[in-house]
C-alpha cells in the first residue's frame, strides 16, 4: 500500500493502449469543477478521469444534447442531416463524473464557488471555465422573429442550419448575400464555407447566372491568415463572388428584402487619412446571416474576464500555459477564452491536453515554469471552397501555416474534403470526447 503523496502510475496502456498523463494520489481528494460540457468541457474531463486514479470530477451543463458544432455547416450545405451530428450528452458524461443539469450565473472565486441557474453554490479546488462562446443575433435590429424566414438564414444553429440548406435548395436567382461580423467568431471559416456551397448548389440548379453572391464582412480583407488569403480570393474569383470590406451588418429590413451595413471608409482630410462611417443599403434574395458573438454575460461581467484592450469581455487566461492571470486554480479552454488564434474545435484538440497536464501539475504542487506544457496557438480551419474541396488550413500564433500532413496546406484538396466528412466526425465522438485523441 502507498503512502499519501506517492505517485501512482495509471496509465491506459493496460486498457485502451492509450498512454495518459501520471498521478499522484493527492489530486483524487481535489475537487475539480468543469464549467460547460461541450467540445472543451468533455474532452478535459474525459482526459482528466483517465489521468486521475481517484476523480472527483463535476460537470456543470444544462444541455441533454450534444452537438458536433463542426457539422452544421455541412447541414446547411445539404451533406449532412440534423440527426447525424446530434447524440444524447448522458452518453459522453464520463462515468466517473458528476453531471449537474444546470447553468452557471456567477463566479465567485475568492469564495472558489460557482452558482448555478438553480440557486446552488458549488466549491471547488480547481476550476476549468469552458462554456463556449454567445451568439448575439439581437444586436442586429429588425433581425427578431425573422430567422430562418423571409430569405434570411444562418449555420449558426442547428435548427437554423436545417433550414439554411432549405433556402439555398430552393433559391431562384437574385441577390444571395453572405455576411462577416466585426467580432471573434466561432469557427472564422465557416460563413465561407456556405458560401461556397451554395455558389455550387445554385450552379446545379442552373440560377446562378440569374444570381448575385457577395461575401460581405466587417474586416478588411477575406481571411485572418495571410498565406490563405490568395488561395481565398482566387477561389472567389473563380466562382465570381463581389467582396465587400468593411462591411459590418446592423439591420435587416425583411419586409424590403433590406440589408442594411455600416461601412467604414479611409478619407483624406487635410494631410491626414481618417476613417469615415457610412451607411449601405443592399437588397438581397438570401441573406445568411453570422451574429456578432461573445463570450457568455455571466463570463463577461464576472472577476474572470479581461476589463479592457481588445479581448474585454472574454476569459483571462495565459496564453501558452491557458491558467487564469489572476486566479492561479482556474484555468480555461475552448470558444471563451481571450487569446488570438481562431476559435474550432481543432484549437480545443491542442488546448485540452494542455489543460490536464498543468492543472495536475498544479495540483501536485510543481513548479509552473518548469513542468507546464504551452500551447502554440494551433487551430486548424478546414476551409470548404466547393463540393469534394477544402483547403485544410492550419496555423499557430505566428499566422505561419504548420501543416499536420505533409503538403501545401493552401491547396484545395479532394482528399481534405474526406478528412473534412468521414474521419474529422469519428475523430471527435470517438476519440476527442473520450479522452483518447
Amino acid at each position: 500500500m502507498q503512502s499519501e503523496g506517492q505517485d501512482t502510475q495509471q496509465t491506459t496502456e493496460q486498457t485502451t493502449g492509450v498512454p495518459v498523463t501520471t498521478a499522484r494520489l493527492t489530486p483524487a481528494s481535489a475537487r475539480i469543477v468543469i464549467v460547460g460540457g461541450g467540445t472543451a468541457g468533455i474532452t478535459v474531463a474525459a482526459r482528466l478521469c483517465r489521468a486521475i486514479k481517484n476523480p472527483n470530477v463535476t460537470i456543470i451543463e444544462p444541455s441533454e444534447q450534444h452537438v458536433y458544432q463542426p457539422g452544421q455547416t455541412l447541414v446547411g450545405g445539404g451533406v449532412f442531416t440534423y440527426d447525424q451530428i446530434v447524440r444524447n450528452e448522458r452518453d459522453y458524461i464520463p462515468n466517473a463524473a458528476r453531471w449537474v443539469k444546470e447553468s452557471v450565473v456567477a463566479f465567485h472565486p475568492e469564495q472558489n464557488t460557482v452558482v448555478t441557474s438553480g440557486g446552488q453554490s458549488i466549491g471547488y479546488d480547481y476550476l476549468v471555465v469552458a462554456p463556449g462562446l454567445q451568439l448575439n443575433f439581437d444586436q442586429i435590429a429588425g433581425l427578431e422573429g425573422h430567422l430562418g424566414k423571409d430569405g434570411i438564414c444562418s449555420i449558426y444553429t442547428l435548427n437554423d442550419a436545417v433550414l439554411t440548406w432549405r433556402m439555398i435548395d430552393e433559391f431562384k436567382g437574385g441577390n444571395a448575400i453572405f455576411t462577416f461580423p466585426a467580432t471573434p467568431i466561432k469557427c472564422a471559416g465557416a460563413p465561407q464555407k456556405i458560401m461556397y456551397m451554395a455558389d455550387d448548389t445554385f450552379r446545379r440548379h442552373g440560377v446562378r447566372i440569374d444570381s448575385q453572391v457577395m461575401y460581405a464582412t466587417a474586416g478588411p480583407r477575406i481571411f485572418g491568415i495571410d498565406a490563405y488569403v490568395g488561395p481565398l480570393n482566387r477561389v472567389a474569383d473563380r466562382k465570381k463572388i463581389e467582396r465587400k470590406y468593411q462591411h459590418q451588418l446592423v439591420e435587416v429590413r425583411p419586409g424590403k428584402k433590406e440589408a442594411v451595413f455600416t461601412v467604414t471608409r479611409e478619407k483624406i482630410q487635410g494631410d491626414q487619412k481618417v476613417q469615415e462611417k457610412v451607411q449601405e443599403v443592399i437588397p438581397y434574395d438570401l441573406l445568411h446571416v453570422v451574429p456578432p458573438m461573445s463570450a457568455p454575460t455571466f463570463v463577461q461581467t464576472s472577476p474572470l474576464a479581461h476589463t479592457e484592450g481588445p479581448d474585454k469581455g472574454w476569459l483571462k487566461v495565459d496564453r501558452f500555459t491557458l491558467q487564469h492571470l489572476d486566479y492561479p486554480n482556474i484555468f480555461g479552454l475552448g470558444d471563451v477564452i481571450g487569446v488570438a488564434t481562431t476559435k474550432t474545435g481543432a484549437a480545443i484538440r491542442k488546448q485540452a491536453p494542455i489543460v490536464v497536464h498543468n492543472l495536475i501539475a498544479t495540483i501536485d504542487g510543481r513548479d509552473a515554469a518548469t513542468s507546464f506544457q504551452k500551447y502554440t496557438g494551433y487551430t486548424s480551419c478546414p476551409l470548404i471552397t466547393g463540393y469534394r474541396k477544402l483547403i485544410l488550413a492550419e496555423f499557430d500564433y505566428s499566422g505561419k501555416p504548420v501543416p499536420s500532413i505533409p503538403w501545401d496546406s493552401t491547396k484545395e484538396r479532394f482528399s481534405g474534403w474526406l478528412i473534412k466528412v468521414y474521419a474529422l466526425p469519428a475523430l471527435y465522438w470517438h476519440g476527442m470526447l473520450r479522452g483518447l485523441a
